[in-house]
Formats: C-alpha cells, sequence, structure tokens
C-alpha cells in the first residue's frame, strides 16, 4: 500500500492505529523511516531499521530466514555479520542484494502476518526507491504487509518519487491511498477530541478557516488558543509551529536547535557530546521539550527526535548561517572522536554531511570519499554517485595538501591501468570521474553519466594517455547503447583506435572483447572472430579472467556460427563449466543467453530447454531482472518449437512481466505476435507486433531482432490478404541483404514470404511481380548456411514453397520435406509440411493408396494442430479434407495401418511407443520416468505427444486404442514377474 497526503494530514497517527490494531490481532509490526540529514537520505535507512527491529521482535526467525546469506544482508543489517568485501563492483550486486531481500521477508512472514512500514518516501535515497520497486515487484508469497507513506505536497513535478509512484499504482498487488483534509464537521470532532469538551462553533469555525482541515495544523491552533496564546493567531503558519518551542526555556530552545540540524534523529550519547552540558542539565532541558509536546522518544528508546517534522523544519529554517554550519562542525567531531555514537550503517554518511554542511573542505573531501566507498561496499549505487558529484564539488577547493594524500586504492575500484601504481601515486579528478561513470551506469543515472565520461575525455585531450581515454570510450558506448541514443560502434571504433599497437592490457582485452561482442550482434563475420581470438589471449596474458570468459563465449558463440559447431559449443559448454567452478562471475546471466541461443539455432531446442531454465533460476537468485527476461523470452521460442506453447505463451509473458529494459520486452512481444500469428488472432499479432516495434525502438538495429520481426510483418500482411505489403517488407530486407551466421533467422524469413506468394497463387491482382519476388527469394536463399539440418530442412521447404508459388506441387517435392522433418522436434513445423504433401498427393491424379496416405497425413495434422490451437492450419487441413471427401473424425481402424509395425503408421517415434507401452500397462509419469531413465517433464512431454498423434483425450483412450490395435501383444507371466 502506498499511503500519501500533505505535511500533518495524519498519515502517521492513521498508521499507528492500524499498527496498534495489527498487533491485538497477533501480527508483527516492524517500522523504519526514511531519514534526513541536512537534505541528505541515508542508503536503505528504513529498510536496515525496520529489519533491526524484525530481528529485535523475531530474532530467532530471522536468524533462520538469513542463514547462509548473512555476508550480503550485512550491507542492509550489519548486525547480521561481516558484510563481504572484494569486488564490490559487479553487474549482479544490488540486483542479488534485492532479490536475498525480498526472500528474507517472504520466508518471515511464511508462517506469520508481517507488517513493514516505511516512512517518509519523499525522503528516500534513490537505492531505497529501487528496492521498493524491486520488493513491489517480486514479491508473490508469505503473510507480508508493505505500506509506504509520503508527503504528496512535497512530490513536485520533477521529484524523483513522481515517476515510482505511477509504476506502484499500476501493479495489481498495489493500493494508493491519498488522505485527504478533514471537513468541517471532522475538525469540530478533532477539537472536541484534544478539549475534552464539545468546542465553540465560532472557535471550530475560525480554526478550521485557519487550517484548511489540516489535522496537524488543527492540533496547533486548538491548543494555542486553549493556551491563551495570541501569537497562535498570527498570519504565518511558521511562527504557529515555533510559538511553543519560543515558549520553553533557553536551554531547551537551544537543545530544540541542535536536534533540528543534526537529522530525523538524534541520538542522546551523540546529542550528549554536541550540546556540552552537564547530564543533569541536558536531561532537564529534553525533559521541558518532551513535557511541552515538541522533542518525542525515538522508537528505539536511545534518541530523540521532533513530534513533527514541519516543526523541525521551521526551526532548522530559523537557524542563522553561522549557527547551521557551528552545529554541523560539532556533530562531525564528536562523532569522530567517537563513532560508536551512531549506528555502524549511518556512520560514514552521516560523519561526511556534517564535515560538508559545516563548509570545511579539508575535512569533508576525504569523509565524502569514505562515504562514497561504504556506498560502493553497499550496492547503494545512487548514492555513491551522490557523493562522488560532492567530492568533485570539492575537489578544487580543498587544500593542496589534503589531495596529496588521498590515494586510489582507498577509495576507487575502476581505476583504469595505466602505468601507475594505485598505492603510491594521488588521487586525480580523472579517477573520480570513472568512478562516478560506473556508478552512474549501474544505477540507471546513465544521462548524468553521459555528461561525465563526455567531460573527462575532454579533459584527456590534453593528456598523453591512450588506455584510460579507451577505458572512457568503452563505458561511453555502453551508456550510448543503453540510452538507446545509438548503436555504441563509433564510440567503439574510437577505442580500439586508441589500444592499437599498445602492450597486451586489461583495458585492451576489454575493448576487444567489447568489439567482439558487437560484431557478434551486429556484423558477424572474419573480424569478429579475430577479435575475440585476439581478446581471449589478451586476456589470458594479463590474468582477466572475466574479461576472458566473456570473451570465450563470444568465441564459441561465432563459432558455431561460422560453421565449427562442435568446436564452438564445446568452448561454450567449457565456460559454462568455468563459470559453476569459479562461482558467481560476471558471464553467469549472458552464458544461460547465448548458449542455448546457439542450441535453439541449431535446431536443438530439446538440449536448449534445460539449460534455459537453470538460467531462469540463477537469474532469479540473483535478482537480475533483465537477464532472467531475457532467458524467459528464448526460453519461450524453444517451447514455440517444441510445440508446447501454452509454456511458450507463459514464457513470454513472463518476459514481459519481469524485464525493465526496453529490449527484453520487445523480445517477449515478438514472442506473442510469432504465437498469435500461428493461432490465427491477426489483431493480437499486430498489437504485440507494433509493441515490440515500439520496444527495439530505432537507434540500435540488430538482426537477430529484426528480421524475426519483418518474418512476422509478413505473415500478419499474408494473413490480411495485403500481399503488396509483404512483399515491401521482404524487398527491404533483401535490399540490405542477411549477414553471415544470420540464417536461424533469415530462412524462417524467406519461407514466410515463399508461402504467402505460394498461396496467393492464382489470384489476378497477385500476379504481377510474382516471378520476380521469387526469383529473388530463391537468390536469396542461396546465400544462406545450412550447417544444421534444420535448416537443410528449411532449404527444401522453401524450394516446394517457391514451386507451389509457380504452379508446380507434386509429392517428391513435399515428401522430401517431411522426410526432413520427420527426424527434427518441431510437430507444428511437421504437421504444415504433412498437410502439403497430403495436397500434393490429392491433387495429383491420387489412387485409393494416395487417398489412404493422404488421409492419415491430414489426421496427423489435424491432430498436432487441434493440440496446439493452431486454427489457420486446422481450418486447412479441414477444407483440404471436405474438398477431398475424407473422413478424419475418427481413429483409423487397424487396417488402414501398415500391418508390419501400427505405431509407425501412427507417426509414433520409437521413444513414443516405449511409453505408450507403459501409458497401456497403466503406469503414471514418474513410474515411465524411473523404467525409462527420463524426467518426470519430459514422460509427460511424450504422453502429450501421444495424444495428440492418436488424437485422443486422455490416458484412458490411449490406452484403449493401444489395446485395440493391438500395439503390445501380451507379456509372458515370467516376464510380468520378473517386471
Amino acid at each position: 500500500m502506498l499511503l500519501g497526503g500533505e505535511a500533518g494530514v495524519g498519515k502517521t497517527r492513521l498508521l499507528e492505529e492500524f499498527a496498534a490494531v495489527a498487533a491485538r490481532e497477533g501480527a508483527v509490526v516492524a517500522c523504519g523511516g526514511c531519514v534526513e540529514i541536512g537534505a541528505d537520505g541515508l542508503p536503505f535507512a528504513p529498510f536496515s531499521t525496520a529489519l533491526r527491529a524484525l530481528r529485535r521482535l523475531l530474532p530467532d526467525e530471522l536468524a533462520a530466514a538469513a542463514a547462509g546469506q548473512e555476508e550480503e544482508l550485512a550491507r542492509l543489517l550489519p548486525e547480521l555479520g561481516e558484510a563481504a568485501r572484494g569486488r564490490h563492483y559487479d553487474e549482479e550486486g544490488m540486483a542479488r542484494l534485492f532479490e536475498l531481500t525480498a526472500r528474507l521477508l517472504e520466508r518471515v512472514a511464511a508462517d506469520r502476518t508481517v507488517v513493514v512500514v516505511l516512512e517518509d518516501l519523499h525522503w528516500a535515497d534513490a537505492s531505497t526507491r529501487h528496492l521498493l520497486a524491486y520488493l513491489f515487484r517480486t514479491l508473490r508469497s508469505g503473510r507480508l504487509v508493505v505500506i509506504a507513506t509520503y508527503r504528496a505536497d512535497d512530490i513536485h513535478r520533477r521529484h524523483p518519487l513522481r515517476p515510482l509512484l505511477a509504476e506502484l499504482e499500476r501493479l495489481r498487488t498495489v493500493t494508493r491511498i491519498e488522505l485527504g483534509r478533514f471537513s468541517r464537521a471532522e475538525v469540530g470532532r478533532q477539537i472536541a477530541g484534544i478539549l475534552a469538551r464539545e468546542p465553540d462553533p465560532a472557535q471550530v469555525d475560525e480554526i478550521f478557516a485557519r487550517s484548511d482541515g489540516n489535522a496537524f495544523f488543527v492540533e496547533e491552533l486548538a491548543v494555542a488558543a486553549h493556551e491563551g496564546c495570541r501569537t497562535g493567531l498570527t498570519d504565518s503558519l511558521r511562527d504557529l509551529l515555533l510559538v511553543r518551542v519560543e515558549g520553553l526555556p533557553e536551554s531547551a530552545q537551544r537543545i530544540a536547535r541542535i536536534v533540528a540540524e543534526g537529522g530525523s534523529t538524534v541520538e542522546y550519547r551523540l546529542l550528549s557530546a554536541v550540546a556540552r552540558l552537564a547530564e543533569d542539565d541536558l536531561i532537564e532541558a529534553l525533559r521541558a521539550a518532551v513535557g511541552a509536546n515538541i522533542l518525542l522518544a525515538s522508537p528505539g528508546g536511545d534518541g530523540y527526535r521532533f513530534r513533527h517534522s514541519l516543526v523541525r523544519e521551521a526551526v532548522s529554517d530559523d537557524l542563522l548561517p553561522g549557527e547551521r554550519s557551528r552545529f554541523n562542525r560539532r556533530y562531525a567531531e564528536a562523532l569522530e572522536a567517537d563513532p560508536t555514537l551512531v549506528p555502524a550503517d549511518e556512520r560514514s554518511t552521516r560523519l561526511a554531511s556534517y564535515w560538508y554542511h559545516a563548509h570545511d573542505a579539508a575535512k569533508a573531501l576525504p569523509a565524502v570519499l569514505d562515504a562514497s566507498v561504504d556506498a560502493r561496499c553497499r550496492h547503494a549505487y545512487s548514492e555513491q554517485l551522490r557523493l562522488l558529484e560532492r567530492a568533485m564539488e570539492l575537489w578544487d577547493v580543498a587544500p593542496d595538501a589534503v589531495r596529496a594524500e588521498l590515494r586510489p586504492v582507498d577509495y576507487v575500484e575502476v581505476y583504469p591501468p595505466c602505468g601507475c601504481d594505485p598505492e603510491t601515486t594521488p588521487l586525480r579528478y580523472l579517477d573520480l570521474m570513472a568512478e562516478a561513470a560506473v556508478a552512474g551506469r549501474l544505477c540507471g543515472e546513465r544521462e548524468r553519466a553521459l555528461k561525465i565520461t563526455k567531460k573527462a575525455l575532454r579533459l584527456l585531450e590534453d593528456e598523453d594517455d591512450p588506455l584510460r581515454a579507451a577505458w572512457f570510450w568503452i563505458q561511453r558506448s555502453r551508456l550510448v547503447q543503453a540510452q538507446a541514443r545509438g548503436d555504441g560502434w563509433q564510440e567503439l571504433a574510437t577505442a580500439q583506435d586508441l589500444v592499437r599497437g599498445l602492450p597486451p592490457s586489461e583495458v585492451h582485452a576489454e575493448v576487444l572483447s567489447t568489439v567482439a561482442a558487437w560484431c557478434m550482434l551486429h556484423e558477424p563475420g572474419p573480424g569478429a572472430l579475430s577479435a575475440a581470438e585476439r581478446a581471449v589471449e589478451y586476456a589470458r596474458m594479463v590474468g582477466a579472467r572475466d574479461i576472458e570468459l566473456n570473451a570465450r563465449l563470444t568465441l564459441g558463440g561465432l563459432m558455431v556460427d561460422a560453421g565449427a559447431v562442435e568446436a564452438g559449443l564445446a568452448e561454450m559448454y567449457e565456460v559454462k563449466e568455468s563459470v559453476s567452478r569459479y562461482g558467481a562471475s560476471l558471464v553467469v546471466g549472458r552464458l544461460h543467453i547465448n548458449l542455448p541461443s546457439h542450441l535453439e539455432s541449431l535446431g536443438r531446442s530439446r538440449e536448449a530447454v534445460p539449460v534455459l531454465r537453470e538460467g531462469v533460476e540463477l537469474a532469479r537468485k540473483n535478482g537480475l531482472l533483465d537477464t532472467q527476461a531475457w532467458i524467459w523470452g528464448n526460453l519461450s521460442e524453444s517451447l514455440y518449437a517444441l510445440g508446447q506453447w501454452d509454456e511458450a505463451l507463459e514464457a513470454a509473458r513472463n518476459t514481459l512481466r519481469i524485464g525493465l529494459s526496453g529490449k527484453p520486452s520487445g523480445l517477449g512481444a515478438s514472442r506473442l505476435a510469432r504465437l498469435a500469428l500461428a493461432r490465427g488472432d491477426l489483431p493480437e499479432a499486430g498489437r504485440q507486433l507494433a509493441a515490440a516495434r515500439d520496444h527495439f525502438g530505432t537507434h540500435d538495429p540488430t538482426p537477430q531482432h529484426s528480421l524475426p520481426l519483418v518474418r512476422t510483418a509478413i505473415g500478419i500482411a499474408a494473413g490480411e490478404g495485403r500481399l503488396l505489403d509483404a512483399r515491401a517488407a521482404l524487398e527491404q530486407t533483401l535490399d540490405t541483404g542477411f549477414p553471415p551466421g544470420t540464417q536461424r533467422y533469415g530462412w524462417p524469413l524467406l519461407l514466410a514470404a515463399a508461402t504467402a506468394e505460394a498461396d496467393a497463387q492464382g489470384l489476378p491482382a497477385t500476379e504481377p511481380g510474382r516471378a520476380q519476388t521469387v526469383e529473388r527469394i530463391r537468390k536469396a536463399a542461396k546465400s544462406l548456411a545450412t550447417g544444421a539440418p534444420i535448416w537443410l530442412a528449411h532449404q527444401e521447404w522453401v524450394r516446394a514453397e517457391l514451386r507451389r508459388a509457380e504452379g508446380v506441387t507434386t509429392p517428391h517435392d513435399w515428401s522430401e520435406v517431411v522426410t526432413a522433418f520427420e527426424p527434427l522436434e518441431r510437430p507444428y513445423d511437421l504437421a504444415r509440411v504433412r498437410h502439403r504433401l497430403a495436397e500434393a498427393l490429392l491433387t495429383s491424379g491420387a489412387d485409393e493408396d494416395d487417398r489412404a496416405r493422404a488421409t492419415e497425413l491430414l489426421r496427423l495434422a489435424r491432430a498436432v494442430a487441434d493440440h496446439l490451437g493452431a486454427r489457420p492450419l486446422a481450418d486447412a487441413v479441414a477444407l483440404l479434407a471436405q474438398r477431398a471427401r475424407l473422413a478424419l473424425a475418427h481413429a483409423p481402424e487397424p487396417s488402414v495401418l501398415a500391418p508390419a509395425d501400427p505405431a509407425l503408421a501412427l507417426g509414433l517415434t520409437s521413444r513414443e511407443r516405449d511409453v505408450l507401452r507403459l501409458v497401456a500397462a497403466g503406469r503414471s509419469n514418474r513410474q515411465i520416468a524411473e523404467e525409462l531413465f527420463i524426467s518426470p517433464k519430459t514422460a509427460s512431454v511424450h504422453v502429450s505427444n501421444i495424444l495428440a498423434k492418436l488424437d485422443v483425450s486422455g490416458r484412458g483412450e490411449a490406452a484403449a486404442l493401444a489395446h485395440r490395435l493391438r500395439l503390445f501383444p501380451p507379456e509372458a507371466p515370467a516376464a510380468q514377474a520378473a517386471g
């Protein structure tokens, strides 16, 4: 739930009442608030506080839920242990932390109702907003309620919370409530509650008019009027907020001013150190402020906060400039003298903020840099970026002696190798820019990161530092592609020119690896293969393992595309083994996208599926939403090929549901468009095609995305009778040509075009231009590789469709196509070509044997079409059978089947025959799997295929048909006993 309303409208009071009721009903309530310190937000502050409360309320349960992941979760809750150190810049770090947090909350809430309250989102740091968005999108189980509040009047047009609220409100699991102001009657009831008597109607009118129904102002005005304080009746609401503060003793007023500048909550020991009062005097001053209802003890009982943040803001605004900086200096000095005065997870950020607002650059610069390192270690990259920008602001005003003492090894993680020792070389401004560029990319602030890289490259124009410049050009290429501002090649080419001729280095290896990966997607060929080979060689020479594995993955894929299929796959499987052996790697997500994709490109869908399912699980555990979306999209493609269309549909929907960025969502829409087209829903196919094009955009076209969209567009246009549009889409593609290694996209596209021409053959309006189009398709087909059985089969299919478009349909042509597809696990493709073979048999002067064979082919095709919901194919089969007066309604009698082996005539493979034998014997899927040494899932797939081929509705009918056709002779008693 999102709970909004202006300051003072009653959000906190409503939550307090709700929490009290929930606790009485047995719920566990954990509250956390966003902390403001001098206009800075603490990374993950509300989650850290809420988890700390859960640990206090449910210590054993939280420990059990966090077991095995304490190092990672300690980034949010240091009490769990020492946070993992080491290399902190990894693409997965923040997402992995988010996923573990979600699973932690689900486990704690598995057996009890847990309410997590997060207050004051308008002060939330960016990392908190990202984590909240992740939780709202991914939490799926557990008795968990998450409530977040925010000030609606603070959410201006450009406030970073505004787009998040709009995004979350669209989620089905999220409710948003905006609290309104009180009516006059409600104000009257509130005043009655405050005064313990019915108020004078004139007084209600006056207070209602002054407060405009704001509950907090109603209370302040009512108390001021009751106490006879005329200051409370001035025109200034700010004076109204200060009136009771100014009525305190001077010592209590001073304490209030100190607390106001210390942050949302100030710990008692820290306050004591800053106030510099005797303990009795401090307590007396605090008692006066608490007694006047100005300050309250914090929920943990170890500090103080203002009863309402509006009062704190008014007191803070009333401070003199010198007074504000003096208080901040005292806070900083106290915290430096005793770091235990504040929680460990807040220490560095608060110290940096205090020194910064004390206007002491010499102290602030190292403190801000320390805080940026801490933010990086917690994967709070948004806060790291903000702190690094503050450090860059302080750089020129800090004394030279202070800057000279700073070292890269202490503050930066992505120090580009340039022949300098990071332990002895002074820290440079460019080092901060490098850190900020990476932090900006990881937290999604890509425009800010682009500006930083632009400025850095401008500074490097006056320096002879090609490696550092090449490194920044790589970052810029990634950012340009991510922002859909271009394809990133110009930036990569510049980086390549800078490192050409230089000795091997990590930057050089990364440039080559990135170039090879780019070329694999955009311009595959010998150049890409050479770059990948050199990237592997250079990475090994300099010991850059992640770059080496990434380059080897690219190399393996390029080898597959170049025809070295088994060697390329062996390379990719070795990378998979290395990733498993060495633990988490930057390559793991890309591996589970690319390896199964190349398996699918070879028609090895059955082999690709388990790799994809493993990838889904790994991506889910690591919180990699975009990676998971890509994998779901590829899984949808493989399941479609295997004839598991309902699962393919669900996988495509998961891609759209999970994907955060455009391209994975485009992939999901593309898969949905293809399914809708095959099932005959042309309007839905058109909608999804348009959505896919929008998601992919036009700035970075790649064959793997653009060619399938053209194929779908041709199919939709042909289905709607717009053959000229289909031809136009084809011609535009053929003018560009098919890059090497794109046969997996080219063959289906040419097939769609050839089929469209063949289906329109004989229509007068479509005759002009047909011969030219057919010839262009035939010529383009000669340029596509056929290095796998699936594409050899497509070559035969395209050839047969082109002959059909020319008016030639022979059983021989289509028999070869059917023969090519029968060994492949492509039930829909096989059904389509069986339909064409039946058509050829029936139109070539068929005798009784041909008619019998055509009947069987159509029956098998219809069974698959019905099972998949492929309505166009089912309609085409029914129409052909009707025109030929063939009866397909019943399963064939034994006499129709070949006497030698009836199972073969039914289209059953040898494995399906084994499965059917066990189905007929009454075995379950699990028993079948155990007996045949296959997985239960595979057994289920075989059973589904058998039911479709036999055209029966269940296992019982399948067993009855098998017995009636005498497919399996009775086993001997001895054999039965042995079984």
